[in-house]
C-alpha cells in the first residue's frame, strides 16, 4: 500500500478472501490497514468466520455492506482505498465513490502474485488432491471397455473422486474418445468407446479448496504404428519439459522445449495450446507455461506440464502431470503411469 499511498486495501473476491483469511463463506469483505486486519461478514457467517479466521478482527455487517464500509472509513479516517480493479464492477465502484467521498485507487494482481508461490500447507493439500485423482483413475481403468459411453466414464470419474474424499471436481472431466480426442476440451458425449480408440481423460478434484489436474491417454486394443508414433512423441516432449524446469526459467522457455520437439516432428500446428499453467485455489492460475509466458519460475510454484497433439478426424494425445518447482528442478506430484495403457 505504500506504493499507492493508500490507507487500506479491500477485496470482496471469494478466492482472495479465502487465501488471506481461510474463510470459506460466499460473501464478505477483507479490509487490510497499516495496523488492522478486518473481515466483514453478515449474520449467516459470524460463527463460521470466528472458527475459520481466529486471527482476524471480525466485524458484523450491519445493516448493509455499504454502510459498514462507511463506518470503518469514518472510524479509521480513511482517505484513499486500494481495490482490485479486476473484480469490482463499474456500477459498484460508482456506488462506493458516491457513498463514501474518498479516493479509490485501482490495483491489479496484488494477491494473485502472492498466490504464485505456494506455502508448504498449500502444497500438502494439492498433493492430497493429486492422490485422490490418481487413485480414482486407477480404480476406473479396469471398468473401461468397448460400449461404455464417454459420459458414463466421466460420471464414474466424478463419483469416484468424491467417494475418495474430494469436496468437488476441479472442472468437469474431459473424456474424448476416437476422433473426439482431437478436441482438447471435449465435452463427454453419448459416443461409445470402440476398438482402435485413443481415449483422452483430463480430470482433477478439489481437496480443502485446492485443485489437482492430470491427463492420461489410453488406447483400446493393440496400438497401431501411428498410435505409438503420436503417443511417444508427446511423451518425449513432456519428459523433456519436465527435465528442463528449474528456477530462473520463464514459462516461455519451458514451453519452447516441448514445442520444439513436436514442431521438429512435423506436428507443430497440431499443438495449439500452451504447455501448462499454475494450479492452486483455482484450476488456472499464474504463471503460464506458454509462448507468451514471461513470468520467471520460482521454488514453490505448482504448474501443469501438458503437451498434446490433435489430429482432426483421427484423435489426439495429451499427457499431463502436476509438478512443484524446487530449488534444483521440479518434483512430479502425479503418480499415474505414463506407459501407454492398453485396454483389451
Amino acid at each position: 500500500m505504500k506504493k499507492t499511498n493508500c490507507d487500506v486495501f479491500i477485496t470482496t473476491n471469494k478466492i482472495h478472501r479465502r487465501y488471506l483469511t481461510n474463510f470459506t463463506g460466499s460473501a464478505g469483505l477483507v479490509w487490510i490497514g497499516a495496523d488492522t486486519n478486518i473481515l466483514v461478514v453478515d449474520f449467516r457467517y459470524v460463527e463460521q468466520a470466528g472458527e475459520q479466521s481466529p486471527n482476524w478482527e471480525l466485524v458484523k455487517q450491519e445493516p448493509t455492506l455499504t454502510e459498514t464500509i462507511k463506518s470503518l472509513i469514518d472510524k479509521f479516517q480513511v482517505k484513499r482505498i486500494a481495490f482490485e480493479s479486476e473484480y469490482i464492477t463499474i456500477d459498484q465502484l460508482n456506488q462506493w465513490q458516491q457513498s463514501f467521498g474518498v479516493e479509490f485507487v485501482p490495483t491489479k494482481n496484488w494477491i494473485a502474485k502472492l498466490r504464485m508461490v505456494k506455502r508448504d500447507d498449500e502444497i500438502e493439500k494439492i498433493v492430497k488432491a493429486v492422490e485422490i485423482a490418481d487413485q480414482a483413475l486407477k480404480t476406473i481403468i479396469p471398468t473401461i471397455k468397448p460400449g461404455v459411453k464417454e459420459v458414463e466414464l466421466a460420471l464414474e470419474l466424478e463419483y469416484t473422486m468424491r467417494r475418495l474424499g474430494a469436496e468437488a471436481v476441479a472442472f468437469d472431466p474431459i473424456v474424448g474418445s476416437g476422433p473426439r480426442g482431437a478436441l482438447p476440451h471435449a465435452v463427454p458425449g453419448e459416443r461409445e468407446i470402440t476398438y482402435g480408440d485413443f481415449i483422452v481423460i483430463d480430470m482433477g478434484c478439489v481437496y480443502q479448496g485446492y485443485c489437482s489436474d492430470m491427463t492420461r491417454t489410453l488406447v483400446v486394443g493393440q496400438p497401431t504404428d501411428k498410435h505409438l508414433e503420436i503417443y511417444n512423441l508427446v511423451l518425449k516432449a513432456q519428459l523433456a519439459a519436465l527435465e528442463a524446469i528449474k528456477p530462473g526459467l520463464t514459462g516461455k522457455q519451458v514451453d519452447s522445449v516441448a514445442r520444439d520437439i513436436i514442431t521438429e516432428a512435423g506436428y507443430g500446428p497440431n499443438f495449439g495450446h500452451s504447455l501448462g499453467h499454475a494450479v492452486g485455489l483455482e484450476i488456472h492460475e499464474e504463471p503460464r507455461l506458454s509462448q507468451l509466458g514471461e513470468a520467471v519460475l520460482e521454488p514453490g510454484m505448482v504448474v501443469t506440464v501438458e503437451p498434446g497433439v490433435y489430429l482432426p478426424g483421427w484423435g489426439g494425445v495429451r499427457i499431463e502431470d502436476l509438478v512443484v518447482v524446487t530449488e534444483t528442478g521440479c518434483r512430479i506430484l502425479t503418480q499415474t503411469t505414463k506407459e501407454l495403457v492398453i485396454i483389451e
